[in-house]
């Protein structure tokens, strides 16, 4: 068996979707709240989910203190979002893998499917495959937003995807977060300006894909017009064009996203304010 890891704050919307993808198939259930203010712990106890609550720093230490501080009953853990589901063949590879995995794995990639006004956005999505089950105390999460996963071993890859609905509260509320995600890239791309251990050989070729993102993310936020590099990226080499109005659409937010933190990152360099 596998157990599930929910991180929540203010999710009573998308909540019961994303356990009622989980309840018949794990037997044990945590969620992780950072201190919500409406029904999100409700919901998860009237479930028979577990709830513990830690105050939010950033999503990395978030993590990092769920996974290795919760009495979790099975040796492999899947971390999922609220805005997130699991399908029925994407819990019974997964249960399959748990089951005979050797002991030098520690961890398994799975691909994430992103949707948008009712379609998978199978071109725009820009970072589809995603390290989330993991045996706990091999796992590591590093950086303050759009984490890193450091594994102590072999990560191994599942075919079977898992759903992602990021639009679920509305397009407000993902320019809403996305401006807050925004003043956190900025910080922490200003800190890493300087750094000097980012290297084209590690981006492009690099044998773990974690190395491989944290060098090109090092090595992109030095790059001159990101917004309109990122444009392109999307709608030229990775077609977005093909997923329909939502896929041009999404390109666009991410866009502008990028912006954001130019902005705000020129700001923080001009003034050292903060922003946000």
């Amino acid at each position: 068996m596998i157990s599930v890891l929910i991180l929540t704050a203010n999710e009573e919307a998308d909540l019961p979707r994303c356990l009622a993808s989980v309840a018949g198939w794990s037997d044990d259930i945590f969620v992780f709240d950072s201190g919500s203010q409406d029904r999100t712990c409700q919901i998860a106890r009237e479930t028979g989910a577990q709830v513990a609550q830690r105050k939010f720093d950033n999503y990395a230490a978030q993590r990092n203190a769920a996974l290795h501080t919760l009495p979790f009953r099975h040796p492999w853990v899947l971390s999922l979002d609220a805005d997130e589901m699991l399908p029925a063949a994407a819990a019974a590879e997964m249960g399959a893998f748990a089951a005979a995995a050797p002991a030098h794995v520690a961890a398994a990639r799975i691909r994430r499917r992103d949707f948008f006004q009712g379609r998978w956005l199978k071109h725009a999505q820009i970072s589809p495959f995603y390290v989330r089950l993991v045996r706990p105390g091999r796992v590591r999460y590093e950086r303050e937003i759009n984490e890193v996963l450091l594994v102590d071993g072999e990560v191994a890859e599942l075919s079977e995807p898992f759903d992602h609905h990021p639009f679920s509260k509305g397009i407000a509320h993902w320019l809403d977060r996305h401006n807050r995600y925004s003043s956190m890239e900025a910080r922490r791309a200003l800190q890493e300006r300087g750094a000097a251990d980012f290297s084209w050989r590690q981006a492009l070729f690099a044998a773990d894909f974690n190395v491989r993102r944290r060098h090109q993310k090092g090595i992109y936020y030095r790059l001159p017009g990101r917004p309109w590099l990122k444009l392109a990226y999307m709608l030229g080499w990775r077609r977005a064009f093909l997923d329909g109005g939502p896929g041009v659409t999404y390109a666009v937010l991410q866009a502008v996203y990028e912006y954001f933190i130019v902005l705000k990152e020129r700001e923080l360099r001009g003034t050292g304010r903060d922003s946000g």
